[in-house]
């Protein structure tokens, strides 16, 4: 199934789209996917391959990333989420269920938060609260500060099973190969203004105001996102649900087809 590609000017930003048309009975609300750090919206590939044709499913790149161009200025996540509903409006959307993975989870919360007729449901998966989480080690931290695993298929595989956990520990090639075959490469500048539009900013405080229908998607072995910041998630989301998985960061990607199904059955319940 080809994704219909499309370049949308909303408030002044450029941003490269991705929709997947909805085949047969196309009554179900579209899904709107929000990305991990660095990685243009091709990594989320083989997810979305698991998802029934049915289902409506959008993918965007952020400024700087894949390609969408660089901003003139960084921008931040509590500015940034309102763009993203600007974005759903001019696609013709009136409401739309949103998935975050990783950073793209941070961007999720607060669309929930400030986006709250335009969205239905709420999927966070392999993500935190940002800057007050319980956060992962240094040795993990400093890995994630340099954009060189987007880069470098080999340090990628080298890295892979101390970053992400999971089946990496035992597969690190399956990280190099879902980073490098998916993901299209953009300027690292993009990288960098991603981490700063999430500098300061956390969804702690504001957890009770996500009122939507939760999924809560974490895995047992993530060294990035530890599974205790799910937990909270789970405590301070009124209605929220926690689904556990034995895996670690990348298993959305990598075990999708067993993971897309618990997804897909809380969006269509």
């Amino acid at each position: 199934m080809t994704d219909e590609l499309l370049e949308v000017d909303v408030r002044g930003r450029r941003l490269r789209v991705a929709v997947r048309r909805a085949t047969g009975d196309a009554s179900r609300t579209p899904l709107l996917l929000m990305n991990g750090i660095g990685a243009s919206l091709e990594l989320l590939q083989p997810f979305v391959e698991e998802l029934p044709p049915e289902l409506e499913v959008v993918r965007f790149d952020v400024p700087g990333i894949g390609g969408s161009p660089m901003p003139l200025l960084p921008y931040h996540m509590s500015t940034f989420a309102p763009l993203v509903g600007s974005l759903t409006k001019r696609l013709g959307y009136s409401q739309v269920d949103v998935m975050g993975f990783s950073w793209g989870g941070g961007l999720a919360q607060q669309f929930a938060a400030v986006n709250r007729r335009r969205c239905r449901k709420l999927v966070l998966a392999a993500t935190g609260t940002g800057s007050l989480m319980v956060p992962a080690r240094p040795n993990v931290l400093a890995k994630m500060l340099t954009p060189r695993r987007h880069r470098d298929p080999e340090y990628a595989r080298t890295i892979a099973g101390e970053i992400y956990g999971g089946t990496m520990r035992t597969h690190p090639e399956r990280a190099s190969e879902v980073l490098h075959t998916y993901t299209r490469r953009g300027p690292k500048r993009g990288y960098y203004y991603q981490l700063l539009a999430g500098a300061g900013w956390s969804s702690l405080p504001g957890l009770p105001l996500i009122r939507q229908p939760t999924l809560i998607v974490a895995g047992d072995d993530d060294p990035i996102i530890p599974l205790v910041n799910a937990r909270i998630m789970h405590k301070g989301i009124p209605n929220s649900r926690l689904h556990v998985y034995s895996g670690g960061h990348l298993a959305l990607l990598t075990e999708a087809a067993e993971l897309a199904p618990v997804i897909d059955g809380f969006l269509a319940g």
